[in-house]
């Protein structure tokens, strides 16, 4: 699956592309742009010196800046406007999918990035079918931080979400302890006809707080594990009437999250 920057609003109107940099400015508020993101300014967008860009630094800050001069290796600009346009969502959400086939955990990192997820937590679950290499365990997860960092410009994010590296269950659980607010999304949970308890734990969120919510792979959370989830304080819900993909799932637990937060007040 190849995932391409889309620069184009859904008005139409042309986005100015953004980069995330991992130096604040200079005092004259000089900024260069390198590697990749050079790579990327000076070969796909073919920009040229007067072109603008914006720029996002690791504090969360953001500017438009102009570019001043193109060279082989970098580019350099200079900050022409401090922008003000927070797009983080109120709640900071980490997603923890358990491990699925193919390439769904990219489409979950991406979308959920342009979602507003704050974190994503691969972990290793009793119905997991992928084995997980740990000889390619770098380049992997180097391929999902990159999936996460063009997912958070093209929608124009502050921030990148992070991306762990997958962890055992266990490892899951003491996560989990970090938390305030927790979820399982639970097949059997849907069954029985929950449908109060996301609605409720939203409820009680006040902007700031930080949510954990745990998805099962193909075939959901395992007896097992829910079990040992909710001993742990973890809270089961389930996501309306429909059985939603282990890759769908976590789209409408953002989607929903962000309609309460962002559009009902």
């Amino acid at each position: 699956m190849d995932f391409q920057q889309n620069d184009i609003l859904a008005d139409g109107v042309t986005a100015v592309q953004r980069y995330f940099l991992n130096d604040k400015p200079d005092n004259d508020e000089r900024v260069t742009i390198t590697e990749e993101d050079f790579y990327h300014l000076a070969r796909v967008m073919r920009a040229k010196e007067g072109d603008r860009i914006a720029v996002v630094f690791p504090d969360g800050r953001s500017a438009e800046a102009e570019i001043k001069e193109v060279s082989a290796d970098c580019a350099l600009a200079f900050i022409v406007e401090w922008l003000h346009d927070e797009k983080e969502l109120p709640v900071a959400v980490t997603i923890a999918s358990g491990l699925p086939k193919g390439d769904k955990l990219e489409l979950v990192i991406q979308k959920g990035t342009e979602l507003g997820a704050s974190k994503f937590v691969p972990f290793h679950a009793d119905r997991s079918i992928v084995k997980w290499d740990e000889k390619k365990a770098a380049k992997k997860t180097e391929r999902w931080a990159k999936i996460a960092k063009e997912a958070a410009e093209q929608s124009q994010r502050n921030r990148v979400p992070e991306v762990n590296v997958p962890v055992n269950f266990q490892e899951l659980i003491r996560i989990g302890e970090q938390y305030p607010f927790k979820l399982y999304a639970f097949e059997e949970e849907s069954k029985k006809g929950e449908k109060t308890a996301f609605h409720h734990l939203l409820s009680e969120m006040k902007p700031g707080d930080e949510l954990l919510i745990v998805f099962g792979p193909e075939g959901g959370i395992s007896e097992k594990e829910a079990e040992k989830l909710k001993s742990s304080g973890f809270v089961p819900c389930g996501l309306g009437p429909r059985i939603l993909r282990t890759e769908t799932a976590p789209l409408y637990a953002l989607s929903a999250i962000s309609y309460h937060f962002e559009l009902m007040r």
